[in-house]
């Protein structure tokens, strides 16, 4: 990928996250409760948040690239969260997708609007036919959010995941191209 995909929507600006957002990153992925279904420990020190954007942007130039987007407010300036497209495999044109949103954003359509860009952008750009979801089955929200974009279940991945000192299981869900855009 060269530069950086930018993305606007009505509400929303996609963008590179950089250090300076390293204190809202460490917030949103230091609250416990928020993070309980993401896949990896909260957050403990300030450090750990630089090192995640750092993670993230070198997601870029690994051999299965991927992108991930801060969500900003275009209204406050304010950012609210993240989502990506990654392990993207060219030769079958795939990719997962992660996401995460502040608790004070949540309820008010801010990811859905980001992932139909952010989908949208994958289908094009990167020439996907698929995109994966790993969701917890106790994640109702997230996992009615990718149902409402267009998401199958097509499986539970049993003790795939392994955080907060225990295995996890997590379902499987796909959307293809075909499936796009959401009703």
């Amino acid at each position: 990928m060269q530069s950086f995909p930018e993305i606007t929507t009505d509400r929303l600006r996609l963008r590179e996250l950089t250090s300076a957002d390293a204190p809202t990153i460490f917030v949103i992925h230091g609250d416990a409760e928020a993070m309980r279904f993401f896949g990896t420990d909260p957050l403990v020190n300030f450090s750990e948040a630089e090192k995640l954007i750092e993670k993230f942007a070198a997601w870029r130039s690994m051999p299965n690239p991927g992108v991930r987007w801060g969500i900003e407010e275009r209204v406050s300036g304010h950012l609210i969260g993240t989502c990506g497209l990654f392990a993207w495999n060219r030769e079958w044109r795939k990719c997962t997708t992660g996401y995460e949103l502040s608790a004070h954003a949540q309820g008010q359509g801010f990811m859905r609007e980001a992932l139909l860009a952010a989908f949208s952008w994958g289908f094009v750009e990167m020439q996907l036919n698929r995109i994966e979801a790993q969701i917890h089955p106790d994640n109702r929200p997230s996992l009615q959010l990718a149902e409402k974009l267009g998401f199958q279940r097509e499986g539970r991945l049993r003790e795939v995941a392994h955080w907060g000192g225990q295995f996890h299981d997590l379902l499987q869900l796909g959307l293809l191209r075909t499936d796009w855009p959401p009703a």
